[in-house]
């Protein structure tokens, strides 16, 4: 990561993991991708059955291919034919381990999902025995309602350009609160605290990630 923006990163990572870590989350900073994947992959027991949901940071930083190439039993919505995809989706709910990101989190260690189906929402808040969030630094605003507005105006907005869809936000790239049947803000999880206390970790990473 280039200077300043790297220092900048480092020193307001600092704060969002001491506030992660008083919500009872694990959070661990690291500076790159490749550190980053290093780490993610020690928070994943050999032998554990891995799923994932919409997780444009995981896949950037490597993490899926290093689940299919090491000692875990992938569950892979991305392999599955399109009409057993649900099924795939909601086995994923019951994996040992779930991958995924965060549309935003805030400074003082909040974090916000939005989604369409609510798969990923599902298993953030009672799925899977241990949830690894792969996050970039480019995801932090300084208040919950930052991070809210965050999701819904800059993330929502830009994940809309990947689908063919009729979605005012498509069109125009701004959230129009729409009630469209394509619409993929139906749900928004805020997750304040951790319980049981280390199921969820954080894998924050110094770099720009997802969207």
């Amino acid at each position: 990561m280039e200077e300043p923006k790297g220092k900048y990163y480092e020193k307001r990572a600092q704060v969002l993991v001491k506030n992660l870590r008083s919500r009872n989350f694990e959070a661990y900073y690291c500076a790159d991708k490749a550190s980053a994947l290093k780490k993610a992959l020690e928070l994943i027991p050999e032998g554990a059955s891995v799923g994932w949901g919409g997780a444009m940071s995981a896949q950037q930083i490597g993490l899926m291919d290093g689940v299919r190439a090491g000692a875990y039993q992938a569950i892979d919505r991305e392999q599955a034919a399109p009409e057993d995809r649900p099924k795939v989706m909601k086995q994923c709910l019951l994996a040992d381990v779930f991958i995924t990101g965060a549309n935003a989190l805030s400074l003082d260690g909040q974090m916000v999902n939005i989604d369409g189906t609510g798969n990923r929402l599902a298993a953030i808040a009672y799925g899977p025995e241990s949830i690894v969030v792969i996050t970039g630094m480019n995801k932090v605003a300084d208040t919950l309602e930052d991070a809210v507005r965050r999701a819904r105006t800059v993330a929502a907005p830009m994940n809309k350009q990947r689908f063919d869809s009729d979605t005012p936000c498509q069109v125009t790239g701004a959230c129009a609160n729409c009630k469209g049947d394509s619409c993929i803000c139906n749900q928004i999880l805020i997750t304040r605290n951790c319980r049981p206390a280390g199921r969820i970790k954080f894998v924050i990473v110094g770099e720009d990630l997802g969207l």
